[in-house]
């Protein structure tokens, strides 16, 4: 938590706070203060207007917010896809797996080399796959996202442009 910032012998009696500490306040009076939870627009409008901001400013801010919050919800739909891939390759791995591990057991009464040399690669490439889901590297993930949101965006265009070859 960041440290309330004073300094008495310049501004007497007066507490000066970071900008981020001031946002943090006022959200909370804000919050307090509307009895529903939500705000409408002119609310909006109104409350900026008596902090000072032009209503550019904050249409600016508003779009850069719509902005983050997509954002925010296409990171969800990557991280839920990413893990339902690695889910269905850790399924199909086991039932891969213990249907060989079972047959060779019958087979021969005994693990055979083979099967190490089948299974061993698989499993080394799915524990990755895990690392790579559950503990990303910044770098590596941003990349990994990047490249999945521009073939949403390709894939999207592709079936408008589709539709409207073939019309309604």
């Amino acid at each position: 938590m960041t440290e309330l910032t004073t300094d008495f012998k310049s501004h007497p009696g007066e507490v000066l706070y970071l900008a981020e500490e001031a946002q943090q306040i006022l959200s909370l009076a804000i919050a307090r203060e509307v009895e529903s939870g939500e705000l409408s627009r002119q609310q909006l409008l109104e409350i900026a207007e008596e902090l000072g901001i032009s209503a550019q400013t904050l249409a600016i801010a508003e779009a850069e917010w719509q902005l983050q919050r997509q954002d925010q919800s296409d990171k969800q739909v990557f991280d839920r896809q990413r893990r339902q891939r690695f889910h269905h390759g850790l399924a199909r791995f086991l039932v891969v797996g213990g249907f060989l591990l079972a047959f060779n057991g019958l087979a021969s009464g005994s693990l055979t080399w083979l099967l190490y040399l089948g299974l061993g690669p698989w499993a080394l490439h799915l524990t990755w796959r895990a690392w790579c889901i559950y503990r990303p590297n910044e770098y590596v993930y941003s990349q990994d996202f990047e490249r999945w949101r521009r073939r949403q965006q390709m894939g999207r265009a592709v079936k408008g442009a589709v539709r409207r070859l073939l019309g309604p």
